[in-house]
Parts: structure tokens; C-alpha cells; sequence
């Protein structure tokens, strides 16, 4: 509420200095008003909810940026107060959310609106079709610049609410949004420029009219963006299907993922690599889904042989599973092999060395460490200075040494230790299926 409180406060003193210092009102610009407000409240009536974010989507800044060149004054503000407004009220989000939304909306448009007028920016209206070659120099610049600065702001409040709604650090909400937020505005700044030339020179039909093919390119985004939070949910509910049928499965998988994504970062991967590591850890043991399986997974006793070489079967199952989805075969080697051991003493193709998928080698890490750091009905789960202990043990033999010493030297290694708030280790009967091979004295993940 605080930070809500803030960006209000910023909002309504850039609105009032705008209203007091800012150019004077054209009386022209005020006819642009109404259309630009229910193109952007059509934008806004079709937003769509953005994946692995307390956040929705629309393309209402389009007119409402536009707005900020067409009248560079407080009435493209005040449009942008009463639409968003009248939007937020007919909506069903929290109280907060709904201020904040409308006062995020101003401060961004009044950025927007005195950088365009410092640099010497004037309405748009002004401009003739036979001063159109000078517009670059007089407005387009300007323009951009005002478009930039405004989506700026937009991005950072909506980062920061994130941040603060979710408990996640600033720097890890904007590795998860920010990248893609910067290149939408590249593309985009261009575009809301084009829009307002074509509403200044010929005006609010020829606008409207070009505004028809953009919400269908929105429309284009929001079924791929759709499509990719209903592949998301399909893994999700694949892995909870496996969790069911095996208590200690339960928030394995979702660990395994969260520790491997850990460990990717402090070997120093980049966030496109780390997203398919954490894909495939939340996997790795999807083969276990298998009927096959169940009753070995049922066990609370020591497993025969036969059984034991048929749990070794698990990766392959659940790489050749992964892989009919054409979206994951990338990560269908890494699924394959997280049993492999650096050695060659792994399964179940006893690959050896950087012979080893780098995925499935992190990943070996993060299933051994949710094994070590999970009650066991033998044991207490192992302390930071246990686990420690025990990867430097298996450096060489089990883990890659290069991924164990950055990992063992990086700041990030205490992480591993801090609570997990949204999976919790499971606390029941489950089957004790690592660290069985005769003689092994290797940490071993399930």
C-alpha cells in the first residue's frame, strides 16, 4: 500500500504542475478526446492476463501515448484519469490494484507529456501533409523520446508492484519481465508515432480505421500468450498427476526445479539456457508416471535387483514421453540423462564427462540436494554444512568439479537453503530408492 500510496502521490503532482505550468490548451485538441478515449477503451475491455505475472495486458497506451503528442497538455492526462478510471471500476480487482492502475496510467502520461513539450515538441495538429518532411526534426524525435520515457515509467511501476505483491526481489522481477517489456517498446514506440501522424493528417476515421488491423495483431498475442500459460498448466498438471500417486514425489519435482535454477545462475548461464534447465527439472521425473512404476514407488523396504533396474528405466520413459511435445525436445537430453554420473558409473547410458547434457548435469545437482535436505525416515534432513561436505566428496566422481566449485564459491550457494514458500517437503512414507546401488557412497538424488 505504501508503494501504491507513492506512485499516487507522484501522479497527482506531475497532473497539477501540468495543469498549472504546463502549454495552454488548444481547442482543437479537445475533439480528439472522446475518439482516442474509446479506442483505448476498447483496448482496455480486450486485456488479457500476462504468464508468471500479477499483471495484465492491454494496448490502450497506443491512444493514450498518442494522446500525449496530439495535446501535449492536461487534457490528454485528464482522458487518460477518467477512461482508466471507468475501466478499473467495471473490473474486479482488488481496490489497490485499481488505484494503483489509474495512478501508474497518469504518472506515465505526464512523463510522457512535459519530456515531449521540453524538447520542444508541439501538437501535432499543427503539422501540415506539406510540413510533414520537417516533422522529424520538430516532433518525431521528441516524440520518441516522450514515448520512451513514458513506457519507461509504465514498466518500472509495473516491475516494482510485482516485486512488492510477490515478495521477489526488484532485480529477479525485472530478469523475468523486463527484457521482453524493453523490446515491446521498441517496437511499439514507432507504432503509437505512425498512429498519431495518421490521426493529425487525416483524421479520427483514418485513425480508427488503422487501429482495426493493431487490435488484430493484439488478438495474434494474446492467443500465442494464451497458448503458452495452457502448456505451462498441462506440465504443472502432469507433474502434480505424478506427485499423486507417490508421497514423496509430493513438491519434488518443484524443488528439484527451484534448485536447479539456483544452480544454473551461479554457474553463470544465461536466462533463455537457465528457463529450458528449469523446464526440463521440472520434468526430469515425469517417466515415473509409468504404471510400471507403481508399485516400486509404493515400497518402503529395500528394492530387489529387478526392481532396481526397472526404476533406472525412468529417464528413458520420460525423455521419450517429453519428447511427442514438440515445444520440449530441446530438453528431452537433459531429462534422459539426469542420472548420468561424471564418473560413467551413472545410467542409463553410463555417459561420461561434458559427454553429459550441461542441463542434466545441473539438474543431477538439484535432485541430489532436495534427496539430502528432505527427511528421510532415517535420517534428519542434512544441514548447509552437511551438504557441503558431501558435494565436495563427490566432485569428480558424481558432480561436474567445474559446476561444483562455482557453485560451492557463489553467493547464490546459501539460497539453496532458504525456505521454499511455495513448495514444502514432503513428510510421509515414500520409497527409498537413492543411494541403493551395492557399495554406492554417493549422494544420490530419486
Amino acid at each position: 500500500m505504501l508503494f501504491v500510496s507513492i506512485v499516487g502521490m507522484l501522479a497527482i503532482i506531475a497532473g497539477v504542475t501540468l495543469v498549472l505550468y504546463g502549454p495552454p490548451v488548444q481547442i482543437a485538441a479537445w475533439s480528439g478526446i472522446g475518439v482516442l478515449a474509446i479506442l483505448a477503451i476498447a483496448a482496455d475491455m480486450l486485456g488479457f492476463v500476462l504468464p508468471q505475472a500479477a499483471a495484465s495486458g492491454s494496448i490502450s497506451f497506443i491512444p493514450f501515448f498518442a494522446a500525449a503528442v496530439i495535446m501535449p497538455s492536461w487534457p490528454a492526462v485528464a482522458c487518460i484519469a477518467l477512461v482508466s478510471l471507468a475501466v478499473e471500476t467495471a473490473t474486479r480487482r482488488e481496490f489497490t490494484k485499481k488505484v494503483f492502475n489509474v495512478f501508474q496510467r497518469i504518472l506515465a502520461e505526464a512523463v510522457a507529456v512535459w519530456v515531449y513539450v521540453s524538447l520542444g515538441g508541439r501538437s501535432l495538429l499543427e503539422i501540415t501533409p506539406r510540413s510533414l518532411p520537417s516533422l522529424t526534426h520538430s516532433a518525431g524525435l521528441p516524440a520518441l523520446l516522450a514515448f520512451g520515457c513514458g513506457l519507461a515509467i509504465n514498466n518500472l511501476l509495473v516491475i516494482g508492484v510485482i516485486s512488492v505483491s510477490s515478495g521477489k526481489s526488484l532485480l529477479k522481477s525485472w530478469a523475468e519481465s523486463g527484457f521482453a517489456m524493453i523490446l515491446m517498446d521498441v517496437v511499439t514506440a514507432p507504432i503509437i508515432l505512425f498512429f498519431a501522424w495518421i490521426y493529425a493528417l487525416f483524421g479520427w476515421v483514418a485513425a480508427a480505421t488503422f487501429w482495426v488491423p493493431i487490435l488484430g495483431l493484439r488478438q495474434f498475442h494474446k492467443t500465442n500468450i494464451e497458448l503458452e500459460r495452457t502448456n505451462e498448466e498441462l506440465l504443472q498438471l502432469m507433474v502434480k498427476s505424478l506427485e499423486a500417486r507417490d508421497l514423496y514425489t509430493s513438491g519434488h519435482s518443484r524443488r528439484v526445479q527451484h534448485y536447479a535454477t539456483i544452480v544454473a545462475r551461479a554457474f553463470g548461464l544465461k536466462e533463455r539456457e537457465i528457463e529450458q534447465i528449469s523446464q526440463a527439472a521440472l520434468l526430469h521425473d515425469v517417466g515415473k508416471i509409468h504404471e510400471k512404476y507403481a508399485k516400486v514407488l509404493a515400497k518402503t523396504d529395500q528394492l530387489t535387483q529387478d526392481e532396481w533396474t526397472l526404476i533406472q528405466e525412468h529417464p528413458i520413459d520420460g525423455a521419450n514421453l517429453v519428447s511427442t511435445m514438440t515445444r520440449l525436445r530441446e530438453i528431452v537430453p537433459a531429462i534422459r540423462s539426469h542420472h548420468e554420473n561424471w564418473d560413467g558409473t551413472g545410467y542409463p547410458d553410463g555417459l561420461a564427462g561434458e559427454l553429459i547434457p550441461l542441463a542434466a548435469r545441473i539438474i543431477r545437482f538439484a535432485d541430489t540436494i532436495d534427496a539430502m535436505t528432505t527427511e528421510r525416515p532415517y535420517r534428519a534432513p542434512m544441514a548447509e554444512h552437511q551438504v557441503r561436505t558431501e558435494l565436495v566428496k563427490c566432485r569428480g566422481s558424481q558432480f561436474d568439479p567445474e559446476i561444483t566449485d562455482r557453485l560451492l564459491s557463489s553467493p547464490l550457494w546459501s539460497t539453496l537453503f532458504a525456505p521454499v514458500t511455495d513448495v514444502s517437503p514432503a513428510k510421509a512414507k515414500f520409497a527409498v530408492i537413492s543411494a541403493r546401488s551395492r557399495g554406492a557412497t554417493r549422494a544420490r538424488g530419486a
